[in-house]
């Protein structure tokens, strides 16, 4: 076992695909020379050349197009956006193209291309550079979201999204890279599509992913401290959620609540709780409880923005008010 930071743990990743499989290469604004904003790969253009650590221009819609026809072809590129919101600029291409052409050409293409980067409620970033796009492209058919939490499943999950023949919007948060944990020194891969019971509890199921697992970890001491006993599930993949975890959960508990940094309106919880509905409404002894990020654009002031996102503090005043104390 050897401690590695997130950031490291995701440039383990795409070193050992890149070694593996010739075919995988990584572009974006800054990767080459200068290693990616926040270092993700740096080193790997002395390693791979600059035909396999692309350097490109800012043009968001040209390389993502770009990518597409790589992968059309056969390639298997990665996509760098410097900051995840400016991939917006990208839209048409990473839905209509990456998220259709396999459907639409009745499976004569695959699309086997990841598209990862940096994003989240940051300090002080301001509102463009704190974007959370998830629920922007939840709905977005042949997508594959995940999230990442810690560096352990970061670089199982990033190995898995690469070898996957399906486009993978592969969700870093930008609080989260220097992050450490002990990884095997081995391989391994982290399925995309299964969530993770970060800590088995009875009382009430506390659903979350990215950056908001550690505000839920944050709360769980003060909440055993009073008697309660959560438990808590890293979504990790936002689409396909895995409604079978979630489902175990919530007839275990009976209790669910939500904690995400995306938006209220239209969200990730939005999502989670028309399906939990769907599915498991019976078995629900309590309203599904959400908390969310405010629905504004994110200030840069230090303590507005604080305000704008869950805090540890709220997610116990949380479980107090759905759970009864035991004693």
């Amino acid at each position: 076992m050897a401690e590695t930071l997130l950031f490291n743990a995701l440039r383990e990743a795409l070193d050992e695909e890149m070694a593996r499989d010739s075919a995988v290469f990584v572009l974006g604004e800054d990767v080459g020379q200068y290693g990616g904003s926040y270092k993700v790969t740096k080193d790997l253009y002395n390693k791979y050349g600059e035909l396999r650590v692309l350097d490109t221009p800012i043009a968001e819609n040209s390389f993502t197009g770009m990518a597409v026809g790589a992968a059309m072809t056969g390639l298997r590129p990665i996509i760098e956006g410097m900051n995840m919101g400016f991939l917006l600029l990208a839209f048409n291409q990473i839905s209509n193209n990456a998220g259709m052409l396999r459907y639409t050409s009745g499976g004569n293409f695959k699309m086997p291309m990841v598209i990862r980067g940096p994003g989240g409620v940051g300090r002080q970033l301001g509102a463009e550079h704190s974007q959370r796009l998830e629920a922007y492209f939840q709905a977005v058919p042949g997508l594959k979201i995940v999230a990442c939490s810690t560096p352990y499943n970061a670089k199982g999950l990033l190995k898995s999204a690469i070898r996957d023949d399906n486009p993978v919007l592969f969700f870093e948060h930008v609080l989260l890279y220097n992050l450490k944990e002990n990884l095997p020194e081995t391989e391994y891969l982290v399925p995309l599509d299964k969530a993770e019971i970060v800590r088995s509890g009875k009382d009430v199921t506390i659903l979350t992913y990215s950056r908001m697992r550690h505000h839920v970890l944050q709360a769980v001491p003060a909440l055993l401290k009073e008697g309660y006993d959560p438990e808590v599930i890293d979504l990790i993949s936002l689409k396909p959620l895995d409604m079978e975890t979630i489902g175990e959960s919530i007839r275990k508990t009976h209790k669910v609540i939500i904690v995400e940094e995306c938006m209220k309106t239209g969200g990730i919880g939005a999502e989670l709780i028309a399906s939990i509905s769907d599915r498991f409404f019976d078995e629900l002894d309590a309203p599904v409880l959400r908390l969310s990020s405010q629905d504004i654009p994110t200030p840069y002031n230090g303590n507005l923005e604080r305000l704008t996102i869950v805090q540890p503090t709220q997610i116990v005043e949380a479980v107090q008010k759905m759970v009864a104390l035991r004693v």
